[in-house]
């Protein structure tokens, strides 16, 4: 069912829609060397094949897993010979994050010149695992998990396709049992086929059975079901929940809806995002903890993985849950944001800036800086915002938990400056 052209590929249309980037590229057949960063099943290996065919390029795959440096040079002195022949070729390296720092080495002057186009293929995040010279010539495209309406528009065409597809006396599928696959799969087409194949193969056993039901998918996936609503909003409805118990100090409640999502077979690191973001923007500096546990969850949970991850996770969900709330930082942020936006890159005010040089000396850099640690209780009246800005509060701590501590320490700090001034 992989796709054969671009007009069977489903998803990613923040890329592929009219205009988008990709689209854009391929009409204008102007390509250049990029990677695809996203979960798995979402497309990557299938899309960087059309889009070298689109390109009319040489393709040739490399698996930064199973081949070395070695094949790598021979691929790269075939590419030589068509460049001169003027024939772009393509190479797609999957798993990218895999290549050490001398398989990188060696294609980058490649790229550079023009004699590869690169596309990269990656679940990891390329900025800790592409070397900077390389990934300062690719650009990086994030592809998204596939929507519901997507992973059930595959699903369709499996059991539709007499070519491609279950083959001839190709079973139907009950409404339960698609929309569990649906949920299921959790964006991975991937998934979504090898489970629908699976279960078309059991019930085959059984020659009176023509319907794939929701027990058939259930074995196939080895997972028992949660409820799950028609619409596909279960999902967001359950973390929104999971979130609001903790924002409402809720312990029972929030440990309620953790075990759903987990036993729903939700992943428990988008679990641990979330409870990160949490600790940050609900939490904040009334316990400025809250976000070290919620981080420490995280890498518990992924180092561990489950059933046992759901200990470290339901320690964080009680901390979390019981911890002193104050928005105070996260308010702060959108508030220097907004200034930010309206008024642009505002001048560093001149007393700020460093003077590594004669002539920036002389221009008045760093003139007038008044160094805190040469000061009593290291507080110095000094104003450290763009002139425009002068006088400009953002952040106001609460009276909730450490952010109390907080509050009088800058009233205190606020108080001295004001005797200073008087003087």
């Amino acid at each position: 069912m992989r796709p054969q052209n671009l007009a069977e590929f489903v998803g990613q249309k923040h890329l592929l829609g009219p205009g988008r980037l990709l689209r854009e590229m391929i009409d204008g057949s102007k390509f250049h060397s990029f990677i695809l960063w996203g979960p798995p099943g979402s497309g990557k290996t299938t899309l960087a094949r059309l889009l070298a065919a689109a390109a009319g390029a040489h393709c040739v795959q490399f698996s930064a897993v199973s081949s070395g440096v070695k094949e790598l040079k021979r691929i790269i002195e075939e590419a030589e010979r068509l460049h001169r022949l003027g024939k772009p070729t393509v190479l797609f390296v999957d798993e990218i994050h895999h290549f050490n720092k001398a398989q990188q080495d060696t294609f980058l002057p490649h790229v550079e010149s023009g004699t590869l186009i690169l596309i990269g293929a990656t679940t990891e995040n390329p900025s800790f695992e592409v070397i900077s010279p390389l990934l300062s010539r690719c650009q990086v495209l994030v592809l998204h998990p596939l929507a519901s309406d997507e992973i059930g528009e595959i699903i369709d065409r499996a059991l539709e396709d007499p070519e491609r597809g279950l083959g001839p006396g190709r079973p139907a599928m009950s409404a339960e049992a698609r929309e569990f696959l649906i949920q299921q799969s959790q964006g991975d087409a991937r998934v979504a086929l090898n489970a629908l194949e699976t279960a078309a193969n059991l019930i085959r056993r059984d020659k009176g059975e023509r319907q794939i039901d929701l027990a058939t998918i259930q074995e196939a996936l080895q997972r028992k079901p949660l409820l799950y609503d028609k619409s596909g909003e279960e999902h967001y409805n359950v973390i929104s929940a999971f979130i609001k118990s903790l924002r409402g100090s809720d312990p029972d409640a929030a440990l309620y809806w953790l075990m759903r999502m987990l036993e729903a077979g939700e992943d428990p690191l988008f679990i641990t995002r979330r409870m990160i973001i949490f600790a940050a923007e609900d939490i904040g500096n009334a316990d400025p903890q809250a976000l070290q546990v919620a981080v420490a969850a995280k890498d518990a949970v992924h180092f561990v993985g489950l059933p046992e991850g759901r200990i470290p996770l339901a320690q964080a969900t009680t901390y979390l849950a019981t911890a002193p709330k104050s928005n105070a930082s996260y308010k702060a942020m959108l508030a220097a944001a907004a200034d930010v936006k309206e008024k642009g890159a505002l001048p560093v005010p001149l007393h700020l800036r460093n003077a590594p040089t004669e002539l920036m000396e002389k221009l008045g850099y760093g003139k007038g800086y008044r160094y805190a640690h040469n000061f009593p209780g290291y507080i110095v009246d000094q104003e450290h915002l763009p002139e425009e800005l002068k006088g400009r509060k953002y952040y106001s701590p609460s009276d909730s938990g450490y952010e109390k501590t907080i509050r009088e320490r800058v009233k205190a700090w606020e108080e001295k400056k004001r005797g200073r001034t008087k003087e």
